[in-house]
């Protein structure tokens, strides 16, 4: 895996690997890119971070800051390893922690963009939700990757502003209300 654009174009991401994260392609994730734009000092929440391919993709293309949340032992790693070597830890935090408990001790945070790619097979919409009142800027964006055949969850607090589907995967963009 690498990274698509920006100051890290081509730079190397390594994949936590195993079963239990289902890595974005280059494909999708440039897409996801590609809808939210200029990102220039946005700060970002990436949850379900898997290998912070999200958060880095970010920075590389110059997002200011990003957090890059996951519980897996391996994924934390695989995120740790991945900033040092690409030089990012005045920008991104690797935090190796369930997403609510990590909420619970940091509720003032906010951030522009929340990104959550979670395992397929349990997608938290509960936490999504919580997540986006808690941490997400008014009017700001989240997005979620869904498996490509579900329909797109309504989301209390916010309301659906694109849809973008990409065979086996699909990304909703949600914008918080207020």
């Amino acid at each position: 895996m690498r990274v698509i654009a920006g100051k890290l174009k081509g730079r190397e991401i390594k994949s936590p690997g195993g079963h239990k994260t289902h890595p974005m392609s280059d494909k999708v994730r440039g897409a996801l890119f590609n809808v939210l734009g200029d990102i220039e000092d946005l700060s970002f929440l990436d949850i379900f971070a898997g290998s912070g391919a999200l958060s880095i993709e970010a920075i590389s293309r110059g997002a200011k800051s990003a957090i890059a949340i996951d519980v897996d032992r391996v994924a934390y790693s695989a995120i740790d390893r991945n900033i040092r070597e690409l030089g990012l830890g005045e920008q991104v935090k690797a935090v190796r922690a369930h997403a609510s408990g990590w909420s619970a001790r940091n509720t003032e945070q906010k951030f522009d963009v929340l990104l959550f790619d979670p395992p397929y097979d349990d997608l938290q919409i509960n936490l999504v939700e919580r997540l986006i009142k808690l941490h997400l800027k008014p009017r700001a964006l989240a997005v979620l990757s869904f498996p490509g055949n579900y329909k797109p969850e309504k989301l209390s607090g916010a309301e659906i502003e694109h849809v973008k589907k990409y065979g086996d995967a699909q990304l909703v963009f949600y914008r918080k209300i207020k």
